[in-house]
């Protein structure tokens, strides 16, 4: 049986398709499902933002086949974890989550590292292609910690 990780962010187009691509490619993937969705429906459908496309190819990572959609109750219920961006994030996915089971899945995902002075992954939608560098680098070190502990948890 395969653990389930979904990733969080408001849109779906920058920071949770650059965290799915990450985690993919720090797990083997016969034994992982890992996907992303997004709390708002701006952009269901469409492929992530250009520029997290382009920084997560910089580091060998292809997110471009990635379609953005909205989380849902049942994905709560699906997925084994659930890693959000952003205080925001957190508070609008537990607004949704059916019980107290499920609201322990869900995750602030920067509280992985013992670290880092905010718990909040920025948004780079406004930003220049420093911010989307900035965030895959925080978005890497946070899945290299996710990927140990769930790896050594769920030995498949």
């Amino acid at each position: 049986m395969p653990t389930k990780v979904l990733m969080v962010c408001l849109g779906n187009i920058c920071r949770s398709p650059l965290a799915e691509g990450i985690l993919q490619s720090k797990l083997p993937k016969k034994d992982y499902i890992i996907d992303s969705a997004g709390t708002a429906n701006y952009h269901i459908g469409a492929a992530p933002d250009k520029r997290s496309v382009l920084i997560a190819k910089k580091f060998g990572i292809d997110i471009s086949q990635q379609k953005c959609r909205q989380i849902t109750k049942s994905d709560i219920e699906y997925f084994d974890y659930i890693y959000v961006m952003d205080t925001s994030n957190y508070k609008n996915v537990i607004a949704i989550a059916p019980d107290e089971k499920s609201k322990q899945k869900v995750k602030v995902i920067l509280k992985e590292l013992h670290t880092t002075d905010g718990f909040e992954v920025p948004d780079p939608y406004y930003g220049e292609m420093e911010d989307f560098e900035h965030v895959f680098h925080l978005l890497d070190e946070a899945c290299t910690i996710i990927a140990s502990k769930i790896h050594s948890k769920h030995k498949h």
